[in-house]
């Protein structure tokens, strides 16, 4: 087979990755890709908004499916665009991914499919918002997120009303997130652990992944902005078998559920944050496709042919295939660009990837690119190293030497991926 992976980080170069160990596909590539991607995958200079160009490309390179990463294309309707040209492609449909693409659209089918979520107010005007906050507490913490995809970068926790006041007025004011920010919701905080559930789903069943654990804040111990993720691990201790079994009975089955009574196209990965109050679990978000980082801690524990995968998704056959993982752990470190989440220098040499132990260490590729045969940085998180072990303290000690390898100019990297989970119940 023939294979078209739409985007251009860590998480596609995870996803070319799985496919290149398949013997069923012969031919990969990837629009646009990165200089990672580009030692398995043809790398295509498309667009991944550019509907017309990859559909004429998909048919002309006689390609058997496509498989998109990246959450815009999916909230513009390729799926869609494709399936009307008879094209098979994996992802949700334009309106499946409304789940993502819009905070308010996901709380509302939530409450009806009576699916647990924090309590919340959304907001399509800011004096609305702000007169809200007039009478919140000075000193209760508050989330205010905007409505739109933001990259990672459009969630908000605030100490108080103040804070919260400045975030509203940043995101629907100066528009900071531009028109991701056009309506806003204001959250009821809930402080504990948060985990990655996603899952397999033709939109009919679906097959659960193990749980990961994401580290969105910029620097240790959670401190810092939000980001699309410093690192992520799995399986996730935390994740017990008793927590997996609530989750799937209170949310993953009701979530499908909901998406067969709405009739929405969905045939692809769903991802669904969660977080812990107490033993409870809740809904933070959903994600319409693989999440990055989850992805590259994800899949080097995948022990199931990812073509067979996709063609039981596009065959509405998910049922009849077994998945099975690998019972091992994964680590996966993200190296940033000094100033990532805000505006960063690029084009610095990367140096020591030569020296990484590639046995069961994998270096995933994400803002990198080709230039005068060096390797040189290009987006805001350029590496995800990811290391595998049969026990989490050895894939964190693994990852960590495998990391101090590697260098490029003002690089920045959290120390303390999945340290939290060390514990004296779990080695």
């Amino acid at each position: 087979m023939r294979v078209l992976v739409v985007g251009s980080g860590g998480r596609e170069h995870a996803i070319c990755l799985q496919f290149s160990k398949s013997s069923k596909i012969e031919k990969i590539y990837c629009a646009p890709g990165n200089g990672g991607i580009s030692e398995i995958a043809q790398n295509i200079d498309i667009s991944i908004s550019d509907f017309d160009k990859l559909t004429d490309f998909v048919k002309e390179n006689n390609i058997d499916f496509t498989f998109i990463g990246a959450e815009v294309p999916l909230s513009y309707g390729i799926v869609d665009y494709f399936e009307a040209k008879g094209l098979k492609i994996v992802g949700p449909s334009k309106n499946a991914a409304k789940l993502e693409s819009s905070k308010i659209y996901a709380k509302e089918f939530m409450q009806k499919y009576d699916i647990p979520t924090a309590r919340h107010n959304s907001f399509e005007k800011i004096d609305d918002a702000l007169k809200f906050l007039e009478n919140w507490d000075k000193n209760k913490k508050i989330v205010v997120k905007a409505d739109g995809l933001a990259a990672g970068k459009g969630v908000y926790v605030c100490d108080g009303r103040e804070d919260a006041r400045s975030a509203a007025k940043q995101i629907m004011g100066n528009k900071v997130l531009g028109d991701a920010g056009t309506s806003i919701i204001l959250e009821e905080y809930i402080n504990g652990p948060e985990l990655s559930y996603l899952i397999f789903t033709d939109g009919i069943s679906y097959s659960m992944m193990p749980a990961s654990q994401d580290h969105k804040r910029l620097n240790d111990n959670d401190r810092g902005p939000n980001t699309g993720g410093m690192g992520a691990y799995a399986p996730a201790p935390l994740a017990t078998q008793k927590l997996n079994k609530k989750v799937e009975t209170d949310i993953i089955r009701k979530v499908i559920n909901g998406i067969k009574a709405e009739k929405l196209n969905y045939k692809g990965i769903l991802y669904v944050g969660v977080i812990l109050n107490n033993s409870s679990p809740y809904v933070l978000e959903f994600n319409c496709r693989f999440g990055d980082p989850e992805t590259q801690a994800l899949l080097p524990l995948l022990d199931t042919d990812l073509a067979d995968i996709c063609g039981a998704v596009l065959d509405r056959k998910l049922s009849n295939i077994k998945i099975d993982w690998k019972k091992e752990f994964s680590v996966c470190v993200v190296l940033a660009s000094g100033g990532y989440p805000g505006s960063f220098e690029k084009a610095f040499e990367i140096k020591g990837l030569d020296n990484i132990n590639c046995k069961y260490t994998t270096v995933f590729h994400a803002g990198t690119k080709r230039k005068d045969g060096k390797l040189i940085t290009s987006g805001g998180r350029v590496l995800g190293i990811t290391s595998t072990s049969d026990n989490i303290k050895s894939a964190i000690n693994k990852v960590y030497l495998n990391v101090k390898l590697v260098s490029f100019k003002n690089m920045h990297y959290r120390k303390d991926i999945g340290k939290a989970c060390l514990n004296d119940n779990y080695t």
